[in-house]
């Protein structure tokens, strides 16, 4: 099958007009599309085609979490150019965590996730934001890794406040396992968080959110995680979170490992209503979700479609922001064959209009209805 767009955007480049050649499941080759390759058997016309949108931080949408109904949570996100997700858990007792990851164990299986996000229990008191205190605990190596080994091999990232007891050799456990760890929920000062860099942290769990805050003298985590390039920062682009100017500067001076994600809780795709994220009731009103009779935000509403939309509205480059929802976040968490039109690559596209609304997702080869 031949698809040409006026833009085509591969990841890596913007071929203007452009092509995406496939074969069954499989993109076979992509980029500036010219008359002699013959015509197209999609011509999709004045819209931009991109890779399908990878979340690597989601905890649920459609009503539900991905724990609770991991199918219809992956199908609200993936009907809105999501083809990708890593499904987030939130702090619970570690009897009912494991329950929890055996339960979406078959959805990693099949591809329906991509794997899974751990935010929690490993978090600081002083910044625990949705998550329940007395669930709370420090990161014991030994406890940690016997986590992780039960899960057989899904468990793709970790959130850890490193600053608390046994932080940093937990970033070095994760680490020899593979694992992702993002510092996050955290009140770590600077020299800590450049010690669990150092030892090997790669990520950032949604900059600037529940963490210490850049202060002239206590530049705390953020400073450390934007200053190092090894270092992958999540932000939550749904003007709940961030001040667009703040957005729109953090893209300007890291556009190379900025990811968009969306930290998107049950209501995302849902209407307004009480929910609940994990332990805590959730109120959501305006499509905002704080925890019930407080101020303190409880994840988002936010899908990885609205969050390019936000993105460009405030200024970013479009290829940035689409980048950000589409390769990065694949390189970010060592995902292959997603993110971008490359031969190999899962043929997984998105069609995007002028105001950067979805259209048309593809998933493996087939549109869906």
């Amino acid at each position: 099958m031949l698809v040409t767009a006026d833009r085509v955007h591969t990841g890596h480049e913007l071929a203007s007009p452009g092509f995406v050649r496939l074969q069954g499941e499989r993109v076979v080759a992509a980029g500036p599309y010219r008359p002699a390759m013959g015509l197209a058997d999609v011509a999709l016309g004045d819209v931009l085609l991109a890779p399908g949108f990878v979340d690597v931080h989601n905890h649920g949408g459609g009503g539900v979490s991905f724990p609770e109904d991991a199918e219809r949570a992956a199908a609200t996100h993936r009907a809105s150019g999501t083809t990708t997700v890593i499904a987030s858990t939130v702090t619970q007792d570690l009897r009912t965590l494991a329950a929890q990851l055996d339960r979406l164990r078959p959805f990693v299986a099949d591809g329906t996730l991509a794997g899974v996000h751990m935010e929690g229990p490993w978090l600081s008191e002083q910044f625990h934001g949705a998550h329940p205190v007395p669930l709370l605990r420090d990161p014991d190596p030994t406890e940690v890794a016997a986590v992780i080994d039960a899960a057989g091999g899904i468990v793709r990232q970790v959130t850890v406040a490193v600053e608390r007891p046994g932080g940093l050799e937990t970033v070095r456990v994760l680490a020899e396992r593979g694992v992702v760890t993002a510092v996050g929920h955290t009140n770590a000062d600077h020299a800590t968080t450049v010690a669990a860099i150092e030892a090997g942290a790669t990520g950032a769990t949604h900059v600037f959110n529940a963490m210490r805050p850049l202060r002239h003298r206590d530049p705390g985590a953020v400073l450390a995680l934007l200053a190092d390039p090894r270092v992958w920062c999540e932000l939550i682009v749904d003007g709940v979170h961030l001040d667009p100017a703040l957005v729109s500067y953090v893209f300007a001076t890291h556009p190379d490992r900025t990811v968009l994600v969306t930290d998107a809780m049950a209501a995302a795709g849902s209407a307004d209503g009480d929910y609940v994220l994990g332990e805590l009731a959730v109120e959501v009103r305006g499509g905002v979700a704080l925890i019930a009779g407080t101020s303190t935000i409880a994840g988002s509403t936010l899908t990885l479609s609205a969050a390019v939309r936000n993105a460009v509205a405030w200024g970013v480059d479009p290829f940035v922001a689409v980048r950000a929802a589409t390769l990065l976040p694949a390189r970010y968490m060592g995902l292959a064959d997603v993110g971008e039109l490359v031969p190999g690559a899962w043929a997984d596209l998105v069609v995007l209009d002028e105001g950067y609304g979805v259209s048309r997702v593809m998933v493996k080869g087939s549109w869906l209805d």
